[in-house]
């Protein structure tokens, strides 16, 4: 994921070490980051890596959630527990995952009942055929679950992936080496109809268990013949990072995504792409990348993606330089073009700001010889964070970005940032187009009364005038443009202020859109899904909507919403007023037949233990439960839904 973290130490005694590790958005341009670490746990990573490891990681390394965190009160009696835990369709929003999710303990929220971090792909030979991947957490820890469909989505069936151990040569020469936790999945298909399935897995820190293995992978597996029904075991591995010390911790691989070449006339034709970022010993996150040759079964040594630029990595952040002045970055996005060109694009940090300013940058190299080399890094454009959660929710889950809702309420604190999510146009391979989330923006800005008011001193985060002020900030889809190849874009010169968004109905207005994925159509008809607040009393209760913005010109959009319904706000993974604090970094389309978004949704609640049941002569029975701040426990389910995109 694409977020920012750090790790904040809230108390420490014999029996409870309450940790949180939260995300945080852009880091303060003028601070500088110490280069001593510590371990992936007291005091770990450095300041910036903290603030930038992605959501998966932290949540499952055991430190993303508070160990004091409340428990939902149960109370209403289930009149059906059969379909209140085994949910099917919301009308034409359909379940992807067919898994009833746990009955967990009310103190384990979202351990066991989520699923989240969704994508989704096509196989280019027969569009019907789709795999799904997700963030799983059906056996408490998450892992890397996966479904398929063969009827277009009308219908799935889900399973996990065989990722509970790999060999163990690369981890001190063992025979196996065995994985706590896995997700942060990515999928796609080559051109022969092989669907591929990629995920990062590591080992929880010491402080959670006695465990001090602390290694992280990234692992791909493939699906011959049978259209994601199975995969091979074990996973071959794109990158695997051994560390076995809790001293340490150190490197860490994070937020891996994966790209397959299924072009029939391109030069590395099937040729499988994965970027990650590497966060080192000495405090810097660079985006490395490998590829194979073979269909998955090896993988080339790690190529530096994240290369160097003196006038746009201007500030190094106090860090070391060993593979050049970008040497902080997250959240990879690869994709190739018909000519076998290989586009990843990824946030920036290393910009120069000044005064009340608090804006980073999306930037993009390329590979024209099959991922051996990439260019120097090109800007697509600047791009503003969410707001520091702390500061504009009233002092909640510090050290992470959030989208507040407006007016007085303050529950929607679930971890969020801005990033950056693009393709090539089929019809013309020189045009590549970028989705990019940004808190200023054309509809969000000065004229309405949001302003740039510098970062928090206390978290780094980005403070902005007018946050809870409705009508004044909001979240926006941005476009930039590349009619290029790549050498450059829209968003090169242009302030976020003044680019286009994809976000155009009248109720976007003043309303806010994240979370976004961008794909083609064949037919060059550029679709983007997100979260969207523009119905109902979305903006001020904080629920959500799911919604796609199609359009064949890149200058009007149709906007359709995908949800029947509006989504409560999250409830998994509560803090202590039970307000949930992760629903996933990111979310996924496919636009082969149709545009086919897909996403987490939490209209199903959860179910627990009625008290005073399960005991001696009293059968056990399912109640719902209701949080500290009254709100329905609800479950992080996958829906999609087919959306006309010619």
């Amino acid at each position: 994921m694409k977020s920012r973290l750090i790790l904040a130490l809230a108390g420490v005694c014999a029996i409870a070490l309450a940790v949180a590790l939260a995300i945080a958005p852009s880091a303060s341009q003028t601070q500088r980051a110490s280069a001593a670490v510590h371990g992936l746990g007291l005091h770990g990573l450095s300041k910036l890596q903290k603030r930038h490891l992605s959501g998966y990681a932290s949540f499952e390394a055991g430190i993303g959630v508070s160990a004091k965190a409340p428990a939902a009160r149960v109370n209403g009696r289930m009149s059906n527990a059969s379909v209140n835990l085994c949910p099917r369709n919301f009308g034409p929003n359909v379940l992807v995952n067919q898994n009833c999710l746990n009955v967990t303990d009310a103190n384990l929220q979202g351990r066991a009942q989520a699923q989240n971090e969704t994508a989704i792909a096509q196989n280019p030979n027969n569009p019907r055929q789709m795999v799904a991947g997700f963030n799983d957490y059906r056996r408490g820890d998450g892992t890397c679950g996966t479904a398929f469909s063969t009827n277009g989505g009308s219908s799935w069936t889900d399973s996990t992936m065989p990722n509970g151990y790999t060999r163990g040569t690369a981890f001190g020469n063992v025979a196996r080496q065995y994985w706590q936790a896995g997700g942060d999945p990515s999928v796609a298909w080559d051109s022969r109809g092989n669907a591929y399935y990629a995920c990062q897995v590591f080992m929880r820190p010491g402080f959670v268990t006695n465990n001090p293995d602390t290694s992280s992978a990234v692992y791909v597996f493939r699906s011959t013949g049978d259209a994601g029904a199975s995969w091979n075991f074990t996973g071959h591995p794109a990158i695997e990072t051994f560390s076995s010390s809790q001293a340490t911790g150190l490197p860490l691989t994070d937020k891996p995504y994966m790209a397959i070449d299924s072009s029939p006339t391109s030069p590395f034709r099937d040729r499988i792409y994965v970027a990650w970022t590497q966060f080192a010993a000495d405090g810097t996150g660079y985006i490395f990348d490998a590829f194979s040759k073979d269909y998955g079964q090896t993988f080339s040594s790690p190529v530096l993606v994240s290369t160097t630029s003196s006038s746009l990595c201007t500030n190094t952040l106090g860090l070391p330089t060993p593979q050049g002045t970008c040497n902080f970055n997250q959240f990879a996005d690869p994709f190739t073009a018909p000519d076998g060109t290989l586009y990843i694009a990824y946030t920036n940090f290393n910009n120069t700001v000044t005064g009340s300013d608090n804006r980073n940058q999306i930037l993009l190299t390329k590979s024209t010889d099959g991922g051996a080399t990439f260019s120097a890094p090109v800007k697509v454009s600047d791009y503003y964070e969410l707001p520091d959660c702390a500061a504009a929710q009233g002092g909640q889950d510090p050290f992470r970005a959030c989208v507040p809702e407006k007016g007085t309420a303050q529950n929607s604190i679930f971890r969020a940032s801005n990033y950056a999510s693009g393709g090539v146009n089929p019809t013309n391979p020189n045009q590549i187009v970028f989705t990019v989330g940004s808190y200023i923006n054309r509809d969000s800005n000065e004229s309405n009364g949001c302003t740039p008011n510098g970062f928090n001193p206390a978290t780094g985060g980005n403070l902005y005038i007018g946050t809870k002020t409705p009508g004044a900030c909001n979240n926006k889809i941005m476009l930039s443009v590349s009619n290029n190849a790549g050498a450059s874009f829209t968003g090169s010169t242009t302030d976020p202020r003044l680019l286009p968004v994809v976000n155009t109905a009248n109720g976007q207005a003043t309303t806010d859109q994240w979370f976004q994925w961008a794909a083609f159509t064949p037919r060059g008809t550029l679709a983007t899904s997100y979260y969207d607040r523009q119905y109902g009393s979305d903006e001020t209760t904080g629920n959500m909507d799911f919604s796609v913005s199609t359009s064949s010109n890149l200058s009007s959009f149709k906007v359709t919403r995908a949800t029947s319904a509006s989504m409560p706000l999250p409830t998994q993974f509560p803090d202590a007023q039970g307000n949930g604090q992760f629903i996933g970094d990111y979310t996924g389309i496919s636009a082969l037949s149709g545009a086919n978004p897909i996403w987490p949704d939490t209209r199903n609640p959860d179910a627990f233990l009625c008290p005073g049941t399960a005991a001696p002569g009293v059968p056990p029975a399912l109640c719902t439960g209701t949080e500290p701040n009254g709100l329905l426990a609800n479950d992080q389910q996958i829906y999609t839904r087919m959306t006309p995109a010619s």
